[in-house]
């Protein structure tokens, strides 16, 4: 069980839980290009600086099999 009391774990529960969001929106989206690259924009402003850099590796990997979706890298990494 989660201890609610103290904001930092809150806080840890609910922006895991965005990147882990954000994860699964885009395997939804992952068949139009556009609409992938415009929520990996949107990833990108509404995460953290670090949720960011986990969602760059995780990209990586997600889109290896995809080459459609390579220009989607670009947008994370300026």
């Amino acid at each position: 069980m989660v201890n609610l009391d103290k904001s930092t774990n809150i806080n840890y529960i609910m922006t895991e839980s965005m990147l882990e969001y954000t994860k699964l929106v885009l395997k939804k989206v992952s068949f139009d290009t556009r609409l992938f690259c415009k929520e990996v924009k949107k990833a990108i402003s509404n995460l953290l600086p670090e949720e960011v850099e986990e969602l760059k590796v995780w990209l990586q990997q997600f889109i290896t099999d995809k080459p459609e979706l390579q220009q989607s890298l670009i947008l994370i990494t300026s």
